[in-house]
């Protein structure tokens, strides 16, 4: 039987979860020899056209022509794997979400009528049905191994679907929102990175998304007891996953609370003494 074709897709991201894949070293010789690698212009100039059986895309579609490239390589692909925080939740470019998009272009591009941009930053499941999901900025190296050999064994990936609080335990590592009161997004952000940024001292800053159900509402009240203001703790949830849906209401709620808590002390400054 012929090898399994393996293509690799660039939308807007930095190239750091293609790097991953390359990073895998003697790994990837090993997935080299199990997959005919059709497409991967981060490694090679040699491209075959398609179909094929597995495509792992990266970044988010932010251009009116990613709209027409994602529904050509879906229609394309048998398996298509979203890897990393831009192809799965936006990526940090959705920052921009919701802001003057045509003030950012004049104000960056000397000609930015040459320059045809969408108004959001969005993962590739908004316009495509997609079949897995890799986290992460940038994404598991293990993970990505797992998927692979997964789906070239016939059956199921196995992805955690639990906290980073899981492997700060695991590590044996002192929750630092507890013990220090340092910012944390932990307890409501997916593993996979094996909680680094804990194990030094440092909060976890959400990059593998929110987990399914995440009680952000409890963590804010938390994050507020320790001393965080509204904004502060908006800033928090918006970094590389700020238009994952359960951070972005976990942020504009916290805003609203502040806002709320303003108006009230202001109110309290204007009564008569």
């Amino acid at each position: 039987m012929a090898a399994p074709t393996l293509a690799v897709w660039k939308f807007a991201s930095c190239d750091g979860c293609q790097l991953s894949l390359l990073d895998c070293e003697d790994e990837l010789l090993t997935v080299a020899g199990a997959v005919r690698i059709a497409h991967f212009l981060e490694a090679s100039s040699a491209v075959e056209r398609g179909p094929y059986d597995v495509s792992l895309v990266e970044g988010s579609v932010t251009t009116p022509a990613d709209l027409a490239r994602i529904h050509h390589i879906r229609e394309q692909s048998g398996v298509l794997v979203t890897i990393g925080a831009c192809a799965t939740a936006g990526g940090i470019q959705a920052l921009r979400n919701g802001a003057d998009v045509d003030e950012f272009r004049r104000t960056v591009y000397a000609h930015p009528e040459y320059v045809a941009t969408l108004a959001d930053s969005t993962p590739i499941a908004a316009h495509v049905p997609v079949d897995y999901e890799l986290r992460g900025c940038p994404i598991s190296r293990s993970q990505l191994l797992e998927l692979l050999g997964a789906l070239l064994a016939g059956r199921r990936p196995r992805l955690p679907a639990y906290s980073v609080c899981f492997e700060c335990k695991l590590r044996g590592t002192t929750c630092v929102l507890v013990a220090d009161r340092t910012p944390c997004l932990g307890p409501v952000t997916q593993a996979g990175c094996g909680a680094i940024c804990p194990a030094y001292g440092r909060g976890c800053y959400g990059c593998f998304g929110p987990t399914a159900g995440a009680d952000t509402g409890t963590l804010t009240r938390v994050l507020r007891a320790g001393g965080l203001t509204g904004a502060d703790i908006a800033r928090l949830y918006r970094t590389f996953n700020v238009a994952a849906p359960a951070f972005t209401a976990a942020a504009v709620a916290a805003e609203s609370e502040a806002g709320g808590a303003a108006d009230r002390e202001g109110d309290g400054d204007d009564s008569p003494q």
